[in-house]
């Protein structure tokens, strides 16, 4: 009876306590509305690589006929010689594969990049000096030889019958050149995993890996290169499997010698197309690494896009030959220099 008492008690003061507070909202917690401010988004600040700084109009005040000259000279020495056009792509290689594209392959010293075993059949030097003496005669002091490489290799492409490329200027020349270094440079012996890590590390990808191997649809080889290839390959005293039997024999006829030449495209040697691709395709790549990029199932697709695709590959390697151009590049006041002789530092 008494429990029942203190139970009846309870619910009426609970009652109570909420009849008061729904009396009284003023006892009710009040939330005052606040006027939010909207926050201006933090601006990230752009990190600028020296590739930036390049411009096409570079040069268009101080020496504005400089590409001109270029493609002048360049177009001369073709005319006399049409294998100077895949040479000068070589070398323009070259000089970006080491230190970047600063012009460091240029150098004529003892203990050069020029001097290494692997460079010893680089051609396009002399074409290179003529250009800059007369660069020199009408812009003096203005044009860097990284700059002068650079145009004369998309000139050199054109003039063979590929595409053209607006070409951005500002490159610097740089002051270091090592033999040791130039000796890193793929020499087409190497697996398409070691080829694929020297392009990473120079901010190119398997794309401008796979393109800037088809400027092999043009140049010439020497037979030194291949020689293992058709008859001891890795060692084995029989020749490389992978190689077309015809294509086999028909280089071991041209190749009775080390010294002798053979073309990198033996389908269309003077002709700037994708039957590079095709050939790579059917086995008759001429060097080891060509013949790789189409067995291995990370390069064999693009081998095929662009066998299947002139066009493509048209347009992809102006691309490519652009990201080439752009490795590493010394720019400002504070790396490199403009030298006065491409051959040699400035005193």
């Amino acid at each position: 009876m008494k429990l029942c008492f203190y139970f009846v008690f309870a619910l009426c003061l609970l009652a109570h306590v909420f009849i008061v507070v729904s009396a009284n909202p003023l006892m009710l917690p009040t939330l005052k509305a606040t006027k939010l401010h909207k926050t201006k988004p933090r601006k990230i600040p752009k990190v600028i690589s020296p590739a930036d700084i390049l411009s096409t109009t570079y040069y268009i005040k101080s020496c504005p006929n400089l590409e001109g000259i270029i493609q002048q000279k360049v177009n001369d020495w073709i005319k006399k010689d049409y294998t100077i056009a895949a040479s000068i792509i070589r070398l323009h290689f070259h000089d970006c594969a080491i230190r970047g594209c600063d012009a460091s392959i240029l150098l004529n010293h003892a203990g050069s990049e020029r001097a290494a075993q692997a460079s010893k059949t680089l051609r396009g030097f002399e074409l290179i000096n003529e250009i800059k003496a007369e660069v020199e005669r009408r812009c003096p002091r203005t044009v860097s030889c990284a700059d002068i490489l650079t145009a004369a290799a998309r000139d050199a492409t054109v003039i063979a019958g590929g595409p053209f490329w607006e070409v951005p200027f500002g490159r610097k020349d740089g002051r270091i050149s090592l033999a040791k270094e130039a000796n890193m440079v793929p020499n087409g012996h190497e697996n398409v995993t070691t080829l694929i890590d020297f392009f990473q590390k120079r901010g190119l990808n398997i794309v401008d890996l796979v393109t800037l191997s088809g400027s092999h649809t043009i140049g010439r080889s020497t037979c030194f290169s291949i020689q293992q290839r058709l008859d001891n390959f890795r060692g084995t005293g029989k020749p490389d499997s992978s190689m077309d039997v015809g294509y086999l024999n028909f280089l071991k006829k041209q190749c009775s010698r080390d010294t002798n030449f053979v073309n990198l495209d033996a389908t269309t040697p003077r002709t700037f197309d994708e039957v590079y691709y095709k050939n790579v395709q059917t086995k008759k790549g001429l060097l080891q690494t060509d013949q790789l990029l189409y067995s291995d199932a990370r390069t064999a697709p693009l081998v095929a896009a662009l066998a299947s695709q002139p066009q493509l590959f048209i347009s992809q390697f102006a691309v490519s030959m652009v990201n080439l151009g752009n490795v590493q590049v010394l720019t400002g006041t504070k790396n490199g220099e403009i030298r006065h002789n491409c051959n040699y530092v400035n005193p």
